[in-house]
């Protein structure tokens, strides 16, 4: 699977093996074919400028990715700078790397003329595209999270109850997930519903579909040297993304002329419901309150294995 991220991350592969070994995983590196960068252009050489921010957000997404699917390949793909163009253009050398998973920890405001970029870069069936809902809580989401081709992932608090949760999380054993206040969801303004959405009271996309853990307060432990001391606990719809997209790649290939982005709304019971906590104010409706069905904060909710996934 592909992971798209911008500038370069010169200490990416080892701080990756430091992450892998410390959780007994498999080693994933260029010599055994598991691990592999490229730029934007598809070479090794030369490697985009760095920067301490990115070099994070590198970190954290190919470790979440190894997290969540400990024998996935991963190609990681460092845009040249962050502008759209740059990322877009990473995306598209994801996909002709023959990528069918690509995870995209990033975003910008929706516009109208995002609506033609969709058709150039994510109009393609059997591909899971997979992008952060962002960390703007209510109507703070952002694209291509809202594009109807890609899986938009908001995002969790994860607690421990030692008792049982009423609702549709009762059956789980000694945590539970609410979701994160600064989790972007909403209606699109500019993007069409897709037909697998049905919910009633946005004509438009809403976003989320899926979510999975950000909230920092309960976040992601991650190891990245690059200008930080080592060892930290991260947060935010970046993490999601990342294991959102891992996932997916754990449930199997798509079908070559599916949009996989619809298949968690067709297997809803491999979700847990998560029907607790809002991003912002929204008059209470599902559109920032999660509630038990569809709401914008959690999507159908979390993945219980990777069954709702696949087709």
């Amino acid at each position: 699977m592909a992971i798209v991220s911008a500038f370069d991350n010169p200490n990416a592969e080892s701080d990756l093996a430091v992450y892998r070994r410390t959780f007994h995983l498999p080693p994933c590196t260029t010599a055994n074919g598991c691990f592999r960068k490229i730029n934007q252009n598809g070479g090794s050489t030369p490697p985009p400028l760095t920067d301490p921010g990115w070099a994070t957000e590198t970190a954290v997404d190919i470790e979440a990715v190894s997290a969540a699917c400990p024998r996935c390949n991963i190609l990681l793909v460092e845009a040249d700078t962050n502008s759209l163009s740059n990322m877009l253009t990473a995306v598209t050398q994801a996909r002709t790397q023959g990528s069918k998973f690509i995870s995209m920890s990033w975003g910008l405001p929706e516009d109208p003329g995002q609506l033609a970029l969709d058709q150039t870069y994510f109009n393609f069936p059997g591909i899971a595209f997979v992008a952060a809902a962002g960390n703007g809580g209510f109507s703070g989401f952002f694209y291509p999270a809202a594009s109807q081709y890609v899986t938009a992932a908001g995002g969790t608090t994860l607690d421990r109850s030692f008792q049982p949760v009423p609702g549709p999380q009762a059956k789980r054993s000694g945590w539970y997930e609410s979701a994160w206040s600064l989790s972007g969801s909403g209606c699109s303004q500019v993007q069409p519903k897709p037909p697998f959405q049905t919910d009633p009271d946005c004509p438009m996309r809403t976003v989320a579909d899926v979510s999975a853990l950000a909230d920092p307060a309960t976040g992601f432990a991650f190891y990245s040297t690059f200008s930080s001391p080592g060892w930290r606990v991260i947060g935010g719809t970046s993490v999601s993304t990342a294991l959102i997209a891992a996932m997916y790649a754990l449930a199997g290939n798509p079908g070559p002329a599916d949009r996989p982005n619809s298949y968690p709304y067709a297997h809803r019971r491999a979700f847990w419901d998560i029907d607790q906590g809002s991003t912002g104010s929204c008059g209470g409706t599902y559109l920032c309150t999660a509630e038990i069905g569809y709401d914008g904060p959690t999507g159908v909710g979390t993945p219980r294995g990777v069954l709702g996934l696949r087709r």
